[in-house]
């Protein structure tokens, strides 16, 4: 017992500045989706099922368009085809985790969560901070959520916070890493296939190229 309540507060304590980002963007996303018509059980449902930030801003705007299923389905790939890479480097410490338990570490498994569990090789560290982080996104919707119903807020702008988030995530670990290659594959795949596809059609192929270029190049790169 001693030892688990040693790993569920090691896991807190890493997971706070994680909290403080989330608390902040789940507020925006919670007001946003009021903005829109809906309720703090929205706000908690998209947070307990979906629970990716950039997807859920996006699904806002989804739910007042009218936005067809497979629109929607097109949508959720190319968001969360960032999370390939993710896989690609947790795929040796999570091989040893079965059922539920490790089916949940993969969903709950978001850019801040990927950047506190892959420096540990213990799974029930990496459970604890993955289940704190969904829990400090959720909080954060539900109370922006009953803000947004409480008090008038005008809601533009405010799904430019994840961007804001993203720039700042991708400095840290450029900043962090000693192996630049990964970022400037990922860089330069993007903005070629940004000049050949056009701004509306080029995540999707990028994700394709950055995939098969770091594939090729594992055995000769850090992931």
């Amino acid at each position: 017992m001693r030892v688990a309540g040693s790993i569920i507060a090691r896991a807190f304590r890493d997971s706070v500045p994680v909290m403080a980002g989330y608390i902040v963007l789940g507020m925006g996303f919670g007001i946003l989706l009021s903005a829109k018509g809906y309720g703090v059980l929205w706000a908690i449902a998209t947070g307990i099922i979906i629970y990716s930030g950039t997807m859920q801003y996006a699904a806002a705007e989804m739910f007042t368009g009218g936005a067809a299923l497979t629109e929607a389905a097109m949508t959720a790939a190319m968001m969360g085809a960032r999370h390939i890479f993710y896989g690609l480097t947790m795929s040796e410490r999570y091989k040893n985790i079965h059922g539920l338990k490790k089916a949940y570490m993969i969903f709950a498994l978001t850019d801040e969560t990927y950047s506190l569990v892959c420096e540990s090789d213990d799974e029930d560290y990496c459970f604890w901070v993955s289940l704190f982080d969904q829990i400090y996104w959720v909080t954060g919707g539900v109370i922006g959520s009953l803000l947004g119903e409480i008090l008038p807020f005008d809601s533009r702008g405010i799904d430019f916070a994840l961007t804001a988030l993203f720039v700042s995530i991708c400095t840290e670990q450029w900043l962090n890493a000693e192996n630049h290659y990964p970022a400037l594959i990922g860089f330069t795949a993007s903005i070629l296939c940004l000049v050949i596809f056009g701004a509306g059609n080029f995540l999707i192929p990028s994700m394709i190229s950055v995939t098969v270029m770091l594939f090729a190049m594992r055995g000769r790169i850090d992931v």
